[in-house]
């Protein structure tokens, strides 16, 4: 090359070139070094090259200018440059230190701006960092495989939905493994189709994944084809929602509904309940005054006393009834105070278990001793224990378990309990109507359909719940739970209990209660 083309390409490079003598004092600077440094040719030849760098760098220059002066060294670094106007730049410098023939040091530097290059390399580092957070921090599960299946995404989300690692799944575990046979292959099938979002695309829609137990998972997925600079497909992604927090909620909801329409349903008919007692009350109270009055007036060998003791005791049974329509109505306030449910129960089972229908049937008690004594009306709550006992009796048809259970919620707010019977169970259609007044399932003359029905509005009256599970065949388990009260009455407790006047009308007129007869 002809050596007089050296000075204009060296002047014209695309690199600015300094050269400096033993004191690193700049003797030589190339156009491109005042543009990257912003001083002019002038400016430069009167300054020292540590003066264009920052106090963190001049470490390195006199670790780099304190060696051997025989040696030569070629050193490339990256390092900050502070330009005329105080603006920082990021130079790549290779420095290069040769010393002559005649022993003259010289120092060579090459600067290059990689300002621009360190910017978007640090937006892309910034970008990534953003992405992978993104994706780390997402609640649903987010999956990428390449196109031969090969897992290289796995975020949080898809650990805590599948139970796997993601050390364990990536480049480990084939994406077919996550689903069940056949479905990431129809999976892929959508994806490609127009007909479910659009091509690389996939709307989202239910299936079931796999955890690492093998056991299927409810999910919602979307997905996605990822295609590179050319069009090609390289990759697919998923969206996996865990359906389970949805599925339970949505049940709850629907029992909630079920116990608000239950509810409702309860207050209507008690109050029409209280309506039908209050309308059949005087007609029954005549009816059985004047037919107590005529037996009296007939000798003892009369037919027609036969005729009129029925009277009486169908009346008399209309009487209970009645009764029971008005504790279901709630017309009137019990007395409330602190109640042994212990006792409660077992004094209900002194009264049945004689009883022939309880000859063969094992009656098994597991009572909390601990257990405390919630507010409420013993008799009321007795009431309540007998009928559900008394019907699971009924429900065992001969020799089985009876199971009484008594405990303390977990949460120490309220007190469970539990009647479990070996019984025939009650079919699921009947499940949602056990406590409609006046259905049963008993023969014409053996119910009255009132019993649960009344069992459900104590049990409301006292603040509590009073819930069914049953298979065919298996048995059924009634549950109430009792709040437990710090010991503070209620505004009703504090008022007089008022007195509808039915129930004493009907005990004057009863002969059986030994009562004397009033018009």
């Amino acid at each position: 090359m002809r050596p007089d083309l050296y000075p204009s390409i060296v002047e014209f490079g695309n690199d600015g070139i300094l050269v400096c003598d033993e004191r690193l004092r700049i003797e030589y600077a190339n156009r491109m070094a005042s543009e990257i440094t912003g001083y002019s040719n002038t400016e430069l030849l009167s300054m020292n090259i540590t003066s264009l760098f920052s106090q963190s760098n001049l470490p390195l220059f006199n670790d780099l200018f304190t060696q051997s002066r025989s040696d030569e060294r070629k050193v490339r670094v990256e390092i900050q440059l502070l330009t005329s106007g105080r603006e920082v730049k990021e130079v790549e410098v290779c420095l290069v230190l040769s010393r002559s023939a005649e022993g003259e040091a010289k120092t060579y530097a090459y600067l290059r701006d990689i300002t621009a290059r360190k910017r978007i390399e640090k937006e892309l580092r910034d970008a990534n960092e953003f992405f992978k957070n993104l994706i780390e921090s997402s609640v649903d599960g987010i999956i990428a495989a390449d196109l031969k299946g090969n897992i290289f995404i796995f975020n949080k989300g898809a650990e805590d939905l599948t139970g796997h690692k993601a050390e364990e799944v990536v480049g480990r575990i084939h994406i077919t493994k996550i689903y069940p046979a056949g479905i990431a292959k129809d999976v892929m099938t959508k994806l490609r189709s127009p007909d479910h979002g659009g091509v690389g695309k996939l709307a989202p829609f239910q299936l079931t994944v796999l955890d690492k137990a093998g056991k299927e998972i409810p999910i919602q997925i979307s997905a996605a084809l990822i295609y590179d600079g050319a069009g090609k497909e390289v990759a697919s992604v998923g969206i996996f929602t865990d359906l389970r927090p949805r599925i339970t909620i949505e049940k709850r909801l629907e029992e909630t509904h079920l116990q608000l329409v239950s509810s409702e349903k309860m207050a209507s008919l008690g109050k029409l309940a209280a309506g039908i007692a209050h309308e059949i009350n005087n007609p029954l109270g005549g009816i059985l005054i004047y037919a107590s009055l005529m037996m009296e007036d007939l000798p003892e060998g009369d037919p027609k006393r036969q005729d009129l003791a029925r009277i009486v005791q169908e009346t008399s049974r209309c009487k209970d009834i009645v009764k029971s329509l008005l504790e279901f109505a709630r017309q009137t306030e019990p007395k409330m105070e602190p109640t042994d449910i212990n006792r409660a129960i077992t004094d209900g089972l002194f009264f049945l278990e004689n009883q022939a229908l309880f000859h063969n049937i094992r009656i098994v008690k597991k009572l909390d001793p601990d257990l405390p004594s919630p507010r409420g009306n013993a008799g009321q709550l007795k009431q309540v224990f007998m009928n559900i006992i008394v019907n699971a009796a009924e429900a065992i048809h001969g020799s089985g378990t009876l199971t009484i259970t008594t405990s303390v919620k977990p949460d120490h707010r309220s007190i469970l309990v539990e009647f479990t019977d070996t019984g025939e169970g009650i079919p699921e259609e009947n499940l949602t109507r056990i406590f409609d007044p006046f259905f049963t399932t008993k023969d014409i003359g053996k119910g009255t359909g009132l019993g649960l029905a009344t069992s459900y509005g104590i049990i409301e009256g006292h603040g509590g719940r009073i819930s069914v599970k049953s298979k065919v065949g298996e048995g059924t388990t009634f549950t109430i739970e009792l709040p437990i009260h710090s010991g503070k009455q209620t505004f009703l407790e504090n008022q007089p209990i008022q007195d509808e006047g039915v129930n004493d009308e009907f005990d004057h007129a009863n002969p059986s209660e030994g009562e004397p007869l009033s018009l």
